[in-house]
């Protein structure tokens, strides 16, 4: 399993609206410069957390992003998922496989799916700031 840069920036941009929590709403242009990322890419990862409820948004000169709840109560798992999509070491554990009922690996990449999705339930977002 690799975590790709959706998964990543949708991290940073909860990250810095955590960081900056009870300041109102933050634009996306401040994040990007902040943490040093394409505009164009954030864009993509605030609709998808947007979307998912995750965040608040409003438009306008004072709009921005903003958390939906407090930063304890995100897991990074759901930020993750939300960025990714699915967390699954191997795509078999995703879309199923017809030699599920015989491979050999597939107890492996059960378990190791176990524990990467129980230390990411595990942490908070506020763990992290």
């Amino acid at each position: 399993m690799m975590i790709t840069t959706k998964g990543r920036n949708a991290l940073k941009v909860m990250i810095d609206l955590a960081q900056h929590e009870g300041e109102g709403y933050v634009s996306l242009a401040d994040i990007a410069e902040r943490q040093k990322e394409s505009l164009k890419y954030l864009e993509t990862s605030a609709a998808q957390l947007s979307s998912a409820g995750l965040v608040l948004s409003a438009r306008g000169k004072s709009g921005g992003y903003k958390l939906a709840k407090p930063a304890s109560e995100y897991r990074v798992s759901d930020i993750l998922l939300t960025g990714e999509g699915s967390l699954a070491p191997v795509s078999c554990l995703i879309s199923g496989c017809e030699n599920s009922g015989t491979c050999m690996t597939l107890p492996l990449f059960k378990e190791l799916d176990e524990v990467i999705m129980n230390f990411l339930n595990s942490k908070t977002l506020k763990d992290l700031i």
